[in-house]
């Protein structure tokens, strides 16, 4: 079966208002910025986003939290975007906030379709005793806070239980992709796009690279194509910011 959508905009159809969206990416790095700009043109909003974090102000998830697309978000870090911070703290967005393991192991339990699991992670904070704020009122008090969470005591040390997550769609990046969904993702790329494409009920796949089936080594294949709908590759030109530019002096620079 061939997977592959002639455009973005056409692999993004069928996203309703009100979906819940797993989306891959840390930072800058691995996010499937055409499929998210392919969602901002077509106007789907009241999004509920599965993401280790929002993207920033000007990228990836970060321009549907611009237009306020997007109500509840599920992630582990605010990080360098703070139009993100500002809709948390005055209360037009809610934020469940998770570590994050946790936030990686509940996808992956969601696509092995185990319903929860016990971790030590968030032991004796807000995580697991409840209290952390999901959404503030518009004068900085909590509206709503998190509830306690299921505890055991397994050889005398206390874990608590964890719900995995599963959403109705999921955006990945991949470096290669093949006609059958099968993807290779880069390095670091790698991070939560393929807890995403297994948490979710239709998963969309933009590649920088697609293949005929069977061109990709299967034993390279980081994502088989049983947990990918549909195909789409990345424009030529599409551009691939970097969040922290980091620059070595030259040895002339260093010279005393």
């Amino acid at each position: 079966m061939n997977k592959v959508y002639a455009s973005a905009e056409l692999a993004v159809t069928g996203i309703p208002d009100g979906a819940s969206i797993a989306v891959g990416g840390f930072g800058m790095c691995g996010v499937p910025s055409v499929l998210i700009d392919a969602l901002l043109r077509a106007g789907t909003g009241d999004l509920t986003v599965v993401s280790n974090n929002c993207g920033t102000d000007t990228f990836g998830l970060g321009l549907l939290l611009r237009q306020h697309r997007i109500a509840r978000v599920i992630a582990s870090y605010v990080g360098e975007n703070e139009e993100f911070a500002r809709q948390y703290l005055s209360g037009e967005i809610e934020l469940e906030l998770t570590p994050q393991g946790s936030l990686a192991e509940r996808l992956r339990a969601g696509g092995c379709g185990i319903p929860a699991f016990f971790t030590l992670a968030g032991v004796g904070t807000l995580v697991g005793d409840g209290g952390l704020p999901l959404r503030y009122a518009g004068d900085g008090t909590v509206l709503k806070a998190s509830q306690a969470k299921e505890q055991r005591t397994f050889a005398g040390r206390t874990y608590i239980l964890e719900e995995s997550i599963t959403t109705d769609f999921a955006l990945v990046r991949a470096l290669a992709a093949d006609e059958m969904g099968n993807a290779v993702f880069h390095a670091s790329a790698r991070n939560f796009n393929p807890l995403c494409a297994m948490a979710a009920r239709l998963t969309i796949v933009e590649a920088e690279r697609i293949v005929r089936s069977g061109e990709l080594d299967p034993d390279q294949i980081h994502l088989p194509g049983i947990f990918v709908q549909r195909v789409v590759a990345v424009p030529d030109g599409t551009v691939k910011p970097i969040e922290k530019l980091t620059l070595s002096r030259s040895a002339s620079e260093t010279r005393p």
